[in-house]
């Protein structure tokens, strides 16, 4: 019996510490919040499909290339007589200029015609364009195209995490700022309930009014006002930023009550000196204007096979041929001289109106994609120079707003000291207090816009990554 209380004792412990452990104050900070939005957020996920969506372009596109098998057979059989039969399986490998074929051949019937060998043969030839086709052709277009999308695809994925870091920045520094307000409140709210409880026991002394225990109580009223809003926002906020929490299975994820901002990083703003520097990264690494760039890279390839058009189609086919199945048997000069089959292609439209038309559309589109990214390169460069404007004038002013809040809590401190002492009045305390509440609010309010514009300088220049 002894034991089993013994045991029952230690577990109920164990089970005590568990719940307190559980319910100590967390600091859930920016940086574990941001590892947690890049590793599980859905738009994190799709971010990196379009990479692996650009690979699946550049294998199809690589399929261009890969040789290929063929059979080709028939019979015909006509009230009793064999007029022909074909049998010809055929491998051709495709070349960066050119394709390679190579077959065998098995022909025969009454009827056969003339060009077709009888017999079993073979023969191992190549196909050349000599004009259009030889620099650039389409399966080489789309395979250089794929390789730039491919690394456009690296741009865009920097492009969709640049986006969604700037909004989980901004969710994030106002729950902190929302935090901030809530406990701020909630420390005058205290403060007041203390001086209530003081006023009230000088008035029962007979040293104060019935009007001070009023204005007290008040004053206590206004401030829980003030903390049941504060709170509201900070609930909201927090909702708010729950939208950029995942757990790995894709669902939804809400902070624990426990969990709070890292307010002490909160009042720390870091700053660029030079915008020019920004402006000089922006141009470099910004994966708007690299995407831009990609494209015109890819326009470029379509350009020079729009001009292959234009050129008129020329190719050469040349067979060696042997009998039975052995293309490369005996091989010789002389035997290479009597053993062949040749021949031309030669095409070309007389007006050339259609190969014209897509090689002038193909220039426009180049020059249409350049005045989009000299437009989006100024319309970005704008962006930063106005946020980093916003920055430092925000700075300059949470600086003063920083001073004035010293100020305003030392004449807080004084008239407190001087109504403990009786030199003041309840409505002077209050007055002062209330100056203290409204630059600690404009102060938060000024670091959250600092924080929104020192974040939303580095989302123009794209460097949230």
């Amino acid at each position: 019996m002894r034991r089993s209380l013994i045991v029952f004792i230690f577990i109920f412990l164990s089970m005590a510490e568990c719940v307190a452990q559980s319910t100590l104050p967390t600091i859930f900070t920016l940086r574990d919040f941001i590892d947690q939005v890049k590793k599980y957020h859905p738009l994190a996920k799709q971010a990196d499909l379009q990479i692996d969506k650009a690979i699946a372009d550049l294998q199809a596109a690589k399929g261009a290339f890969d040789p290929s098998l063929g059979f080709d057979a028939s019979r015909k059989t006509y009230d009793g007589k064999n007029y022909y039969y074909y049998t010809n399986p055929q491998l051709t490998v495709p070349l960066p200029v050119g394709n390679i074929k190579t077959g065998i051949e098995n022909n025969g019937g009454d009827y056969l015609t003339s060009e077709i060998t009888k017999g079993k043969s073979s023969y191992l030839g190549v196909e050349l364009p000599l004009v259009k086709g030889l620099l650039l052709d389409k399966r080489r277009a789309v395979l250089q195209q794929a390789k730039i999308l491919r690394r456009q695809s690296e741009q865009e994925r920097l492009m969709m995490f640049n986006n969604l870091l700037f909004e989980s920045y901004v969710a994030y520094w106002q729950w902190a700022a929302g935090y901030q307000q809530y406990i701020a409140y909630s420390r005058f709210t205290d403060v007041a309930a203390k001086r209530m409880r003081l006023v009230r026991i000088v008035f029962l002394n007979g040293d104060r009014a019935m009007a001070d225990t009023v204005e007290a109580y008040a004053q206590i009223q206004n401030y829980q006002l003030l903390q049941a809003e504060a709170l509201l926002k900070l609930n909201n906020a927090k909702l708010e930023l729950a939208n950029y929490l995942w757990l790995e299975n894709y669902s939804g994820y809400q902070l624990p009550d426990n969990y709070f901002p890292d307010s002490l990083q909160f009042t720390n703003t870091s700053s660029f000196k030079n915008v020019d520097d920004l402006l000089t990264l922006s141009s470099k690494q910004n994966p708007i204007l690299q995407i831009y760039s990609f494209k015109l890279s890819s326009l470029e390839v379509e350009r020079k096979l729009k001009f292959q058009s234009l050129l008129p189609y020329f190719s050469v086919k040349a067979n060696l041929l042997n009998k039975n199945y052995y293309a490369l048997k005996n091989l010789s000069s002389g035997f290479m001289e009597n053993n062949y089959k040749w021949g031309i292609d030669f095409n070309i439209p007389l007006f050339l109106r259609q190969a014209r038309g897509e090689y002038k559309r193909s220039q426009l589109k180049i020059k249409e994609t350049n005045l989009e990214l000299i437009n989006k390169r100024q319309q970005t460069e704008n962006k930063i120079r106005s946020y980093f404007n916003e920055f430092y004038a925000l700075v300059t002013q949470l600086q003063t707003a920083e001073n004035m809040f010293e100020n305003y809590l030392s004449l807080f401190h004084t008239e407190e000291l001087k109504f403990a002492q009786g030199e003041s009045s309840l409505f002077l305390v209050n007055n002062r207090e209330t100056k203290v509440i409204e630059i600690l609010q404009k102060q938060i309010e000024l670091s959250l816009k600092c924080y929104k514009a020192k974040y939303a300088m580095e989302w123009a220049a794209g460097m949230l990554k």
